[in-house]
């Protein structure tokens, strides 16, 4: 169970694997490159959710791999505490960026999403929920043309798979 170490303290994940086999080998495959390590939660709303896992602190984008194809209808909510896919409007554009759920985010699920098409679950946090709350609540603001950025970054330092 990969453990997402970050400047605020530890979240350990568990992945569905076979529910979401596309996107969990994707974070996989980050994770194990070393691909997440000092990147940053750049965007977080409060009782929404944290998104990171692409830039690094001084808001340059790093570059990915190909896109992924999106896995929304796998049957998986996105409740409070799970991880999903993010993904511009283009449903198969998920990438190396996921976010954690901070709340019940039922709008996003494939079955009453806007778009039709939803955002992928493929993991859940299991432990360091506190740590998730914390980061959930962090002052943010504008930064490199970009709203909802934490004003003191919230580093990822590693993900680790054990």
């Amino acid at each position: 169970m990969p453990t997402i170490k970050t400047n605020h303290g530890d979240i350990k994940i568990e992945l569905f694997a076979e529910e979401a086999p596309v996107s969990t080998e994707n974070f996989l495959a980050y994770a194990k490159e070393g691909f997440y390590s000092r990147t940053i939660f750049h965007r977080i709303i409060d009782g929404f959710m944290a998104q990171g896992g692409g830039f690094t602190a001084d808001m340059n984008r790093k570059e990915t791999k190909e896109p992924i194809q999106n896995e929304a209808g796998n049957g998986l909510r996105n409740d409070k505490y799970t991880l999903a896919m993010a993904r511009t409007s283009d449903p198969d554009s998920a990438t190396s960026q996921f976010f954690i759920n901070t709340s019940n985010n039922d709008f996003l699920n494939r079955d009453t999403c806007q778009d039709g098409v939803g955002y992928a679950v493929f993991g859940k946090v299991i432990e360091g929920m506190e740590v998730v709350d914390l980061i959930g609540k962090v002052a943010t603001g504008v930064q490199a043309g970009m709203q909802d950025v934490p004003n003191e970054s919230v580093i990822i330092e590693s993900v680790e798979v054990d």
